[in-house]
């Protein structure tokens, strides 16, 4: 469905002005840095928060933009060939608009932080898109899962607006300490794509961001005047140590986020799945990289999809993808397997927050899940064969049980016989005296690990079905 907003005639004859008004701050600055650079390749786009700076911001700091929870604001999106520059050859271009922490700390633990924040506020998101304000957008959307997240598309060739809505304040992500907080700031990231030759928007052309920190309603509005009134009150000297404060903020170039160079095409809900690559199945290690209290653990036959000392960095990532580790694969980019299999448990911990760190160990430490029971059964001879003594030639077959009860002890002799499980109506336990008791899940439960069991399989001619006698 497309929710394209028409632009009005006066919007499209004073465009240049429009564009000119709004860069009018930083173009300048920005030539001089271009002259500087030695013909550096100039950015094919501009994007411009409609929202006042801090003047209380130092020199060689990055600029501060007050932002109030819940309230619209305007990026503008240009394109710079209307500023006399380039060509897209897309009809439209994708933008995908992200709220993100700016402290590195937070980024390490973004999964945990977030994850927070949706269970203490079920139902709200971080970053939403004002559709009635916004021009010029194209299939707006919002993943249910990503809270942090838009995205859209739009025609390069006209302007187009976004009004956006942060719904988190900065202080919702500081602990409080002595009776006070102060607000972590965040920073707004726009990541835009072109199309492939399949027509898929994968192929990266700009990404800019801002920083921001986000008050309660009005909260910034009286956070920028005390700035102003700060700043007011210094010497000139003093003042010329701090930025000026422009009425609009203009987006800085930056790094792509990783996340957004995974994203395939607009029809597409969710980042794809990595593609799987196989494994080797082996369970063991032996170049020491466990650490002292894991060495030498048995393993299970069945685990497979290890993590290796080998393994290259790449392979690492997307074992990450498959274990369902993604939030993490960014902070790993550079970890190969034995960077990440040098790692401790309380390294892991540490990074990845209590839940996520120990289920990152136990996966990369390739520790399966050991069954709570396991019994030996040997299927008794038939009559007319001669009797052996228990353990001078009788085979054994063992069964696991991960649950300890009648239902899964049938399930899992139906299958080492090859009997339908439904067929299997009784089970006994055979007593020295002669007597058959019913197995229920309470006899199931008071089993001794590792017991060894004589088994008949004896069919009921009345059902069809069969009884099982253990001895």
């Amino acid at each position: 469905m497309l929710f394209c907003h028409s632009q009005p005639e006066s919007y499209h004859q004073h465009s240049a002005s429009y564009i000119r008004d709004a860069l009018a701050p930083f173009l300048k600055n920005e030539e001089v840095r271009l002259t500087a650079g030695n013909g550096a390749k100039r950015t094919p786009f501009q994007y411009i928060l409609c929202a006042a700076s801090s003047p209380a911001v130092r020199q060689q700091e990055e600029s501060l933009t007050y932002l109030n929870q819940g309230q619209s604001y305007e990026i503008r999106m240009l394109n710079r060939k209307l500023v006399e520059y380039t060509d897209i050859s897309s009809k439209y271009v994708k933008s995908i608009v992200r709220v993100v922490f700016h402290d590195r700390r937070l980024q390490y633990m973004e999964h945990q932080q977030l994850e927070g924040w949706r269970w203490s506020r079920p139902g709200d998101r971080i970053l939403d898109i004002d559709i009635p304000l916004s021009v010029g957008l194209v299939e707006p959307r919002s993943h249910p899962l990503h809270l942090n997240t838009v995205e859209f598309l739009w025609d390069p060739v006209k302007n187009a607006s976004v009004f956006i809505q942060v719904n988190c304040i900065s202080t919702e992500f500081t602990p409080r300490k002595h009776g006070g907080e102060k607000g972590v700031p965040f920073r707004i990231q726009v990541d835009t794509f072109t199309t492939n030759e399949h027509g898929e928007y994968m192929e990266h052309v700009h990404s800019s961001s801002c920083q921001v920190k986000v008050f309660k309603p009005k909260g910034a509005d009286r956070k920028l005047k005390t700035d102003r009134e700060k700043i007011s009150k210094k010497t000139l000297q003093d003042r010329e140590k701090y930025q000026p404060s422009h009425e609009n903020t203009l987006l800085k170039e930056c790094s792509p986020w990783p996340d957004a160079l995974t994203v395939t095409s607009h029809s597409s809900s969710s980042t794809p799945s990595p593609v799987y690559h196989s494994s080797p199945t082996s369970c063991s290690f032996t170049d020491g990289n466990y650490s002292p209290n894991h060495q030498g653990e048995l393993l299970l036959p069945g685990c497979s999809d290890h993590l290796l000392p080998s393994t290259q960095p790449q392979d690492a990532q997307q074992w990450l993808h498959r274990h369902r580790f993604s939030p993490f694969s960014r902070l790993f980019c550079s970890f190969s397997g034995a960077d990440l299999l040098r790692m401790s448990r309380e390294d892991l911990i540490q990074i990845c927050g209590p839940a996520d760190g120990i289920r990152l160990f136990n996966t990369m430490k390739g520790r399966c899940i050991q069954p709570r029971l396991t019994i030996y059964v040997c299927q008794q001879q038939a009559r007319h064969q001669p009797a052996t003594k228990s353990g001078a030639g009788d085979i054994y077959n063992a069964l696991y049980l991960e649950e300890l009860t009648l239902l899964d002890l049938s399930e899992k002799i139906a299958s080492l016989y090859s009997i339908p499980p439904q067929q299997i109506t009784h089970i006994y336990r055979q007593k020295p005296s002669g007597i058959h008791v019913l197995v229920s899940d309470k006899m199931v439960q008071n089993f001794r690990d590792e017991t060894s069991f004589i088994l008949s399989i004896i069919r009921d001619e009345n059902t069809n079905g069969f009884h099982v006698v253990l001895k």
